[in-house]
């Protein structure tokens, strides 16, 4: 009697445990995932926090709306008038040494094509810069700025200036006259968009 089976060759069993390799680099996976995960989301917190800087930055900054360089009779550049719509003011920076004298003062003014010009203050100060309270709509319409030399204090447009030899544009009151001419400095008025 023939006893043999027909059984399949003895053939080595698979592995029942895992390769301890494959488990240290899944927990080395692990580690990785959380780490890019936590870096991540720090990245995306200091992300936010610097455009919440910046747009905090960005609300603080002048903006500036108009930009004047003045010139003199040489064509050399006299003063910078920039305008920032936040303030409500003109900031003057002279650019050569030119200074009235003890009895004059000069007057700012705006330019527009057929009317007279319109008075946007008295420069007050021989500092190399300045401050002028004008809104931007005092400088709509206007293609120049003009510096006229006048007696202390100022032309008095339309009956109204200030302690400080400011003058009030907006005044109804009073005759109005004008600059004296020729201009001391004059340049064109850039509308810069914003």
């Amino acid at each position: 009697m023939n006893t043999e089976h027909n059984t399949a060759p003895n053939l080595p069993l698979p592995p029942t445990q895992v390769s301890p390799w494959w488990r240290v680099a899944t927990y080395a996976l692990l580690i990785v995932l959380a780490t890019a995960v936590t870096t991540t989301l720090s990245m995306f917190e200091q992300f936010k926090a610097q455009i919440g800087h910046l747009q905090t930055q960005l609300k603080t900054t002048p903006q500036i709306r108009f930009v004047a360089v003045l010139l003199d009779d040489k064509s050399a550049p006299a003063l910078l008038v920039t305008q920032d719509p936040q303030e409500g003011a003109l900031q003057l920076q002279r650019l050569n040494a030119v200074k009235e004298g003890r009895e004059d003062s000069m007057q700012l003014w705006a330019l527009v094509p057929g009317q007279p010009p319109q008075s946007l203050g008295v420069i007050t100060s021989k500092a190399a810069t300045m401050r002028l309270p004008a809104k931007a709509e005092a400088l709509e319409g206007a293609t120049s700025l003009a510096i006229s030399v006048e007696d202390k204090g100022g032309v008095d447009v339309k009956g109204s200036v200030y302690a400080d030899g400011g003058v009030d544009a907006t005044a109804k009151a009073g005759p109005m006259r004008g600059p004296r001419l020729p201009y001391l400095f004059q340049g064109a008025l850039v509308r810069k968009a914003l």
